[in-house]
C-alpha cells in the first residue's frame, strides 16, 4: 500500500496516471501520444543569464527542451508579457524593493525586478529554443493590475488564460510542464492543470529555479500534494 501511495503521489522515481490511465515510471522511457502536450513556460531572455530577472542556469535548458519537444505532436509556449509600470514590479511601489512581498486586492505579490515588458527584447524567447511546430504562444501578466504565473489561471483565481479549453479541444488528458521557473510559473501551471482535470507532470532536469527564500522545497512539496508528476527528460522517448 505504501508504494502504491509513493506511484499516486508522485515520488520514489515513477508517477501515475488518474484512474483508469496508465503508469509512467522513470525507470522506463514513455513516448508521449496523441493526448499528451508539452507546456514550455517562459524561456525568455529576461529569466536567461543577462536578463533582469535571471533564473541561475536558465539557459541550460533550452537544449533539453529543444530535444524533448520532437517528441510531442501538441506544445505550447508561455511568454510572461507584462505592461510598463505593471504592479508586480517593486519599481512601481514607492519604496519598495526587488523581492519584497506587498498585498494585492488578490493577496501577497512577490514584487519583482523589471522584465519581460510587451515589446522588448527581455520579453522574446530565447534565440535558440527551436520548436516551429508549437501550436500556440499563451502570453500572461499583460492586465496591469494583476500578475499571472500560470498559464491556466491569472494570479486572481478567477481569470483564466483560455488554455485549458484549447487543450481540451485538441482531446489532451495529461500534460508535461517544463520551463521557468520551477519553483513560480512552472508549479503553478502544473498545479493548475491538476486542478483543471488534467494530468500534469514536471520535467525535472528541463526546468530551473529561483529557489527564493526556500521556494523550491516548497514548491515541490505543494505539487506532490496535489498529484503533480516529478520525471527527467530520459523518461521521454523519442
Amino acid at each position: 500500500m505504501m508504494a502504491r501511495r509513493r506511484v499516486l503521489a508522485g515520488v520514489g522515481g515513477a508517477i501515475a496516471a488518474a484512474a483508469g490511465g496508465k503508469a509512467l515510471a522513470q525507470a522506463g522511457a514513455t513516448k508521449p501520444g496523441a493526448s499528451d502536450a508539452l507546456i514550455v513556460v517562459d524561456v525568455q531572455n529576461c529569466f536567461t543569464p543577462g536578463g533582469s530577472l535571471a533564473v541561475p542556469k536558465g539557459d541550460e535548458v533550452v537544449p533539453v527542451i529543444n530535444k524533448l519537444a520532437k517528441a510531442f505532436r501538441w506544445v505550447v509556449l508561455t511568454q510572461d508579457w507584462h505592461t510598463p509600470n505593471h504592479a508586480s514590479f517593486a519599481s512601481s511601489h514607492a519604496g519598495k524593493k526587488p523581492f519584497e512581498v506587498t498585498k494585492m486586492p488578490y493577496g501577497n505579490q512577490v514584487l519583482w525586478p523589471d522584465h519581460c515588458v510587451q515589446g522588448t527584447e527581455g520579453a522574446a524567447l530565447h534565440k535558440d529554443l527551436a520548436i516551429a511546430h508549437a501550436q500556440l504562444v499563451i502570453r500572461k501578466g499583460y492586465n496591469p493590475a494583476v500578475d499571472s504565473y500560470s498559464a491556466f489561471i491569472e494570479a486572481d483565481r478567477k481569470t483564466k488564460t483560455g488554455l485549458d479549453a484549447w487543450l481540451k479541444a485538441k482531446g489532451i488528458k495529461r500534460v508535461f510542464c517544463c520551463g521557468l521557473a520551477t519553483d513560480f510559473c512552472v508549479a503553478w501551471t502544473a498545479q493548475d492543470a491538476r486542478k483543471l482535470g488534467f494530468q500534469s507532470v514536471v520535467i525535472e532536469d528541463a526546468s530551473r529555479a529561483i529557489d527564493l527564500d526556500g521556494s523550491l522545497a516548497k514548491a515541490w512539496d505543494a505539487m506532490t500534494k496535489a498529484g503533480v508528476g516529478r520525471i527527467q527528460s530520459a523518461a521521454i522517448a523519442a
